[in-house]
């Protein structure tokens, strides 16, 4: 029974780095310090990525904790817009964004993040009570 559970992850993580070139399991490995608990979600295969199609083109989260959007194309600002008025039209969710052109703990590509609020506020929480 590990060893299908093994496969399983072994494809998630496969198809997000057949989606942007990335291995992401070393990515959020190297976010461990801003974000502890981004490597255990991955691990647990609660982490998606996929490509940018647009707003109208969200979809819920449903199983997962959080979603990493691809959008190629964007720009730092043009993040920041969008994140904006999703944070005011998606209320159970927090969105985020980030560019390598930060710098830092930056993602490889300009990507939007999808969150679900709830678990985000808790993980927060208890990050803060330690």
């Amino acid at each position: 029974m590990k060893q299908q559970g093994n496969v399983k992850w072994q494809n998630v993580a496969e198809k997000a780095e057949k989606e942007s070139n990335t291995d992401w399991s070393s990515y959020f490995a190297s976010i461990i310090s801003v974000c502890p608990w981004s490597m255990s979600y991955w691990k647990k295969q609660k982490i998606d990525v996929q490509k940018w199609k647009g707003e109208y083109n969200i979809i819920p989260l449903e199983n997962y904790v959080a979603r990493m959007w691809i959008h190629n194309n964007a720009s730092g600002r043009l993040l920041c817009k969008i994140h904006n008025r999703l944070n005011d039209l998606r209320e159970d969710e927090e969105w985020l964004y980030s560019h390598p052109c930060y710098g830092g703990h930056s993602t490889p590509y300009p990507v939007l993040i999808q969150q679900d609020l709830e678990i985000l506020t808790n993980a927060r929480k208890n990050k803060l009570g330690k």
